[in-house]
């Protein structure tokens, strides 16, 4: 028996090897194209990151209730809802009259994200054995990797050539194709709660407290900040009571109790992504606003990152089902630290050399920590929980992605200011940039301690 002995294994390994592509590429070529929006709307850099947050935001919202209604009504339904959804809002983005309008854009796009995001990785995870789920994921997180690295290339040809509006076109046909495949080419239905309720209240209450959580943050350089950030706090811990005196939650948070690797792994998943998804955006600016790169210029040292993470993550979900996931993984994170602590010392003059070798350092680390994290997560739950498992993990990778920006959002608050970004104030963008990496380094580190803690996901006996 093989990886690909079976046709349901075939469409799902394409159909969601072409889908996890779909959303980091536009994700890393839309950092690419922000000087240029930021150009033709008259925005400054605080707003900029909101067309990145707005996204990251609504898809945290409703990855996890997309997840338990997949795990109730069906999987493959809500990932083909959830496709012609992101595609619809592409066109709508690319043919956004103002920045409102993209913002808007992008949050319907979010949702969208959601249903792929939180249906996916839980179908592939139910069509492929526990033998050959690490190789999966692997290729799955891979075909991320080549999104993000595409991305800045690709998008930065495209944004050259053919203005920002094509990078959200570019995602129309490519939607229309992964509809017409799974309808076609996958014939599962995956629904192992079927007949239980939906938390609906709670479902409300978990997207409302991320809201007031991610504004005050954003806000927290006024006195309002502080007051919504203390909402968000308040609505999670009720959110939290909720879910467990619920018999049919919409968040299992029961999973996270006597189950280390799962808690663990969740946990370094979302100091990753906290730690790392700011990096693109930070450097998009640093090389077009303080080194005057153009757009295609940009992409070309930026995709050294994602390039070296599709290489390695290949590898490292093949290892990760033969080595221990956590040592594989808290390996990774230590590269990461190392990365960000080399991204810290850039300066107005550093060669770009430098800064393509702490990119590879830094794709090295992630390449290694993702996919052998993405197996322990989803080898640690039973069958029936993995929608809401990969649902999960989603979320946390959206969150730290989120909080990623939601830490940039502030220092630029405090360093530069909700002016736009001109040579008279690139001495504080600087300053802001490095005082990031910085706090991003000592999140890795942190990082570390949390992978090592998930302990032994295979018996003594198996182990190398």
């Amino acid at each position: 028996m093989g990886l690909l002995d079976s046709p349901d294994k075939r469409a799902a390994l394409l159909v969601f090897t072409i889908s996890s592509f779909l959303t980091p590429f536009m994700a890393s070529a839309i950092g690419v194209a922000l000087p240029e929006i930021g150009r033709e709307f008259g925005i400054d850099a605080v707003y900029l990151s909101w067309m990145m947050t707005a996204f990251l935001l609504s898809a945290a919202v409703f990855l996890v209730p997309f997840g338990r209604l997949a795990d109730i009504h069906g999987r493959k339904r809500v990932f083909v809802l959830g496709i012609a959804v992101f595609a619809v809002f592409s066109f709508w983005c690319g043919a956004a009259g103002s920045a409102a309008m993209l913002v808007v854009g992008r949050v319907l796009q979010g949702i969208g994200s959601a249903m792929i995001f939180g249906t996916g990785i839980a179908i592939l995870t139910s069509v492929f054995p526990d033998r050959e789920r690490g190789r999966a994921l692997g290729i799955n997180v891979a075909a991320v990797y080549a999104g993000l690295a595409a991305g800045p290339f690709l998008g930065g040809i495209l944004v050259e050539h053919l203005g920002w509006r094509s990078v959200f076109y570019a995602n129309v046909p490519a939607g229309g194709l992964i509809v017409l495949v799974v309808l076609r080419r996958l014939k599962g239905e995956w629904a192992e709660s079927r007949g239980e309720p939906f938390d609906l209240p709670g479902a409300v209450l978990y997207g409302a407290a991320l809201v007031a959580i991610m504004l005050g943050f954003s806000e927290l350089t006024r006195g309002r900040g502080v007051w919504l950030l203390a909402a968000g706090i308040a609505g999670l811990v009720l959110f939290v009571r909720r879910e467990l005196r619920t018999a049919s939650p919409v968040f299992d948070l029961r999973l996270f109790r006597r189950n280390p690797a799962f808690t663990f792994s969740n946990l370094a998943a979302l100091i990753n992504y906290a730690a790392t998804y700011a990096v693109s955006f930070l450097l998009s600016l640093f090389l077009q606003y303080t080194r005057g790169y153009g757009a295609e210029g940009a992409g070309a040292v930026l995709v050294w990152q994602p390039a070296v993470m599709v290489l390695t993550s290949l590898y490292a979900g093949r290892l990760s089902d033969r080595v221990e996931p956590r040592i594989v993984a808290s390996a990774g994170m230590g590269l990461v630290a190392v990365g960000l602590a080399l991204l810290a010392c850039l300066g107005r003059d550093t060669g770009i050399p430098y800064l393509i070798a702490s990119l590879v350092i830094l794709g090295l680390g992630f390449g290694l920590f993702s996919s052998p994290n993405m197996n322990a997560v989803m080898g640690s739950v039973e069958r029936r929980h993995y929608g809401v498992a990969s649902g999960t993990v989603g979320t946390m990778r959206l969150l730290g992605q989120m909080f990623s920006m939601g830490i940039v959002t502030l220092i630029l608050a405090v360093h530069v200011g909700r002016v736009p970004i001109t040579p008279a104030n690139h001495g504080q963008f600087l300053a802001g940039m490095r005082t990031a990496f910085v706090v991003f380094a000592a999140l890795c580190v942190a990082g570390i301690f949390a992978s090592l803690a998930r302990g032994r996901m295979r018996p003594a006996a198996d182990a190398p």
